[in-house]
């Protein structure tokens, strides 16, 4: 099932997150797709932020860190910097998998052979100064 959203600030944005947050299942990956600039660490934050596991201002992206955890639950990813699935092997994403935790993954649609399935794509664009078009497919 695929839904569209529209937001105009990065504050919406935020709230977005926060609203899909309550529709998740309590183990999930959720994929994060889109250009760099398009707002997935926004969205992240309001994600992370409505599943109570830290504030959005607590949360950033984690492109030189690559992984954040919060509250033992919510895993946010950033494969940006990797290059080869054989990097991203190294990091242990399967047992992260795994976990009862919600994962969010940005820039996992490079390496699809490891994302598992079923699995959630939200699909992020710019669509004006701080607009933004997301597109939340789910599974089934």
């Amino acid at each position: 099932m695929t839904r569209v959203f529209h937001t105009a600030t990065e504050e919406d944005t935020i709230a977005l997150g926060r609203q899909l947050a309550r529709e998740l299942p309590q183990k999930a990956v959720v994929l994060l797709i889109g250009n760099l600039g398009a707002g997935k660490t926004t969205l992240a934050k309001g994600i992370v932020q409505g599943l109570g596991a830290a504030n959005a201002n607590e949360v950033s992206s984690p492109t030189f860190t690559l992984i954040h955890e919060f509250a033992d639950r919510v895993y946010h990813i950033d494969l940006y910097r990797l290059d080869t699935a054989a990097q991203v092997s190294t990091l242990g994403l399967d047992e992260i998998f795994d976990r009862d935790a919600v994962v969010l993954v940005e820039w996992g649609e490079r390496f699809p052979e490891l994302m598992p399935q079923p699995r959630i794509e939200i699909r992020l664009a710019v669509s004006g100064d701080d607009s933004r078009r997301i597109e939340v497919t789910t599974p089934g």
